[in-house]
């Protein structure tokens, strides 16, 4: 299933990004706990690379703690401040302004020096689409100030919103990368609701979906069907299973598989699976180390294909 993502308001987010990144002192990114690689935009590494970063691993309610634990530990080794946020409740919320100014505190006690009180701290929050970014800022504002939703793409414009005299977010619409060089990324994006459903086919999805969940923890899905299979069963088979332990059918007697596919979908967004992380650093790292490897052998291959071309036409 091969997944690409990107209209063309992104393109016009990310421009305006770069237009307004020099105004900014942190840059404060949502990525979400149950995929806090394949959330984070890589491109943000390249853009706000001279700024002070704060990550917020948003949704940990329905991530696995101790899966949230080591990728804390993972983006703390890099150099981020690491916040576990949970957005709908106010989990970390009363973190975010001190660790912010934690961050800022010498350029803070450089201003007092010279006379400059209550300067604003400008930080500017990102996101991937549907990460809860609105979420988060209505719950830190205490009111309503972004529109949220359940769909990708609600917030479509910037806005600076004051918090404290001292403290200013601008906000962002969220914003993906031009293109997913793995498209296991992709599809982990599609699975928490990251692309827009309507360009998915919900069947081939979830089939994706019960395979990557057999690998990590069947046990969630025959608990919540309440069915029964082995670990190494063909997902389509789980599929069928779980269209027949919700009684769902079409015409004829068929179990509906679209409409358990997007049942199976909206309950694992909803937590209703239970705590679930879909990565662990551990298989990011020996992702990137069989990239390396596999860069590494076609450079090889390439300088043998040139040093062949050149004995042949000496």
């Amino acid at each position: 299933m091969n997944i690409q993502w990107y209209p063309g308001h992104m393109t016009k987010t990310r421009r305006m990004m770069e237009e307004t990144i020099s105004l900014v002192d942190i840059v404060i990114e949502l990525v979400d706990a149950r995929i806090p690689y394949s959330s984070k935009n890589p491109d943000l590494d390249t853009l706000a690379k001279n700024k002070r970063r704060i990550i917020l691993l948003n949704k940990c309610d329905l991530a696995d703690e101790k899966a949230t634990a080591l990728w804390t530990e993972y983006f703390e080794a890099q150099g981020f401040c690491v916040i576990k946020m949970n957005s709908l409740k106010g989990t970390g919320m009363n973190e975010v302004t001190d660790a912010a100014r934690g961050l800022m505190k010498e350029k803070i006690e450089k201003l007092k020096a010279r006379g400059r009180i209550n300067v604003p701290i400008r930080s500017m929050i990102v996101g991937i689409p549907n990460v809860g970014k609105s979420t988060f800022i209505n719950k830190y504002v205490g009111k309503t100030m972004a529109k949220t939703g359940d769909k990708p793409g609600v917030t479509r414009g910037k806005q600076w919103i004051k918090i404290k005299k001292d403290f200013e977010l601008l906000d962002t619409p969220g914003i993906l990368w031009p293109k997913f060089e793995d498209q296991e990324v992709g599809l982990k994006l599609a699975f928490t609701g990251a692309i827009n459903d309507d360009i998915l086919d919900a069947e081939t999805l979830a089939i994706s979906f019960i395979d990557h969940i057999l690998l990590r923890n069947g046990d969630c899905i025959k608990k919540r069907y309440q069915i029964a299979f082995d670990t190494i069963e063909e997902p389509h088979v789980v599929l069928r299973q779980i269209a027949d332990a919700r009684g769902f059918k079409q015409k004829g007697g068929e179990p509906d598989l679209e409409r358990a596919s997007k049942i199976l979908l909206d309950e694992f967004r909803g937590g209703k699976l239970g705590r679930i992380t879909m990565e662990l650093p551990q298989d990011i790292e020996e992702m990137l180390g069989a990239k390396v490897e596999k860069e590494r052998l076609k450079a090889a291959e390439d300088r043998a294909r040139k040093q062949n071309f050149k004995k042949k036409n000496k």
